[in-house]
């Protein structure tokens, strides 16, 4: 169908490219564009094939995964690039160096380098090439197959994420938005920024933390979904483009005007008063809202510590961690912010939060970093 989403496959692997080929062809409202055996031969198809999204393994002959990103942000290639590879589980300096290279996310191959139980990774890499798919469609004017019209897909695990909720998640609202909670005290001078964000997160965040001015005196703390063993690079890859310094939240950290903490992947991330400082804590509590870390999690230790003299900011993200809680934010006096759906890879986290009445503010992505030093340094 010509509205489906067309997935390149790269991959050394005869036996991966089949069954990476076998997820896309049986999940309604994708197709598989082509597939190739290396960086080189998939340059080769790109102008031919014209994908939407390239799904690319990082360890391959003639041209890596590394190179191909390289030779691709040198042709101006935009077509979103997701990394499925098994170098991701034991390099994480190399998968984020394929982040800042413009890979838009990442997974890790189960088992090796030819995982034959790749399947267990399915419902995360179909979400993610609908989600980047279709938001490349949109904004290069191409219409996304409506759900239904597709052939059926196998049966997928409860919860799993279908072209249906990719769609309602990236599909124009006529909801308005409830309305906002009472707020208990006026807005105070900002002495904290949160941020959750999730789905597109990587990229989001390499946009504003580059484009944040330089004498920013108050602490970001946030809250990114992904894995354990990852975070640590992230915020390393983030440190080196951000005028401020970013490192990942230990526990104990103090929360510094001017230093961002990233949260440890599997760890809640919260902030609380030690003395006359606050400091960064961190748990293995049990997942809320589905995650671990949890925006909902930050975003209520920073309502409690901070009350009105907090912004949330809720971006990019499925599902709807961070949505109810940053509520809480406004409901002490806090300001929030989220991402507008235009801009959004995935227009659920923020979108939920608006609906429920909690966000005061839609930015644009490219607005953001602004938005957030403007109300920061305005005395209230």
């Amino acid at each position: 169908m010509a509205d489906e989403i067309s997935v390149l496959i790269v991959d050394d692997s005869a036996l991966m490219r089949n069954l990476i080929g076998k997820m896309v062809e049986t999940t309604p409202g994708l197709a598989i564009a082509d597939k190739a055996m290396n960086g080189r031969f998939a340059l080769d198809k790109i102008p031919r094939v014209n994908p939407d999204v390239i799904v690319l393994d990082l360890e391959m002959p003639e041209m890596n995964g590394i190179e191909f990103l390289r030779e691709r942000k040198k042709q101006g290639i935009e077509i979103p690039v997701i990394i499925l590879s098994s170098i991701a589980a034991k390099g994480a300096a190399i998968t984020m160096e394929a982040l800042s290279l413009g890979a838009s996310d990442f997974i890790q191959k189960p088992s090796g380098s030819i995982s034959e139980d790749i399947h267990t990774v399915r419902d995360n890499l179909v979400g993610l090439l609908q989600s980047y798919g279709s938001q490349y469609r949109r904004t290069h004017g191409k219409k996304i197959a409506p759900a239904g019209e597709a052939k059926p897909a196998e049966s997928t695990s409860k919860g799993a994420v279908t072209i249906a909720s990719i769609l309602e998640l990236n599909t124009a609202h006529s909801t308005s938005p409830s309305k906002p909670p009472t707020q208990l005290r006026k807005p105070a001078k900002t002495e904290v920024v949160a941020i959750g964000i999730s789905t597109g997160g990587p990229d989001a965040l390499r946009v504003v933390f580059s484009k944040l001015d330089t004498d920013l005196n108050v602490p970001i703390v946030v809250v990114q979904h992904m894995p354990a063993g990852f975070t640590n690079e992230f915020a390393k890859s983030l440190d080196r483009i951000c005028p401020l310094d970013v490192k990942e939240a230990e526990d104990g950290d103090p929360l510094v005007p001017g230093r961002i903490l990233i949260a440890q992947g599997n760890k809640h991330l919260e902030v609380g008063r030690k003395g006359s400082a606050v400091v960064a804590r961190l748990s293995d509590a049990p997942l809320v809202s589905g995650h671990r870390p949890s925006a909902d999690v930050l975003f209520a230790s920073v309502a409690l510590t901070f009350q009105n003299h907090a912004l949330g900011v809720i971006m990019t993200g499925m599902g709807r961690d961070g949505a109810a809680q940053l509520g809480t934010i406004y409901k002490e006096g806090g300001l929030t912010l989220g991402q507008d759906e235009a801009s959004a890879v995935v227009y659920g986290m923020p979108r939920v939060a608006y609906e429920l009445g909690h966000v005061q503010e839609q930015v644009p992505l490219e607005k953001m970093a602004r938005r957030i030093c403007d109300i920061a340094k305005t005395n209230r």
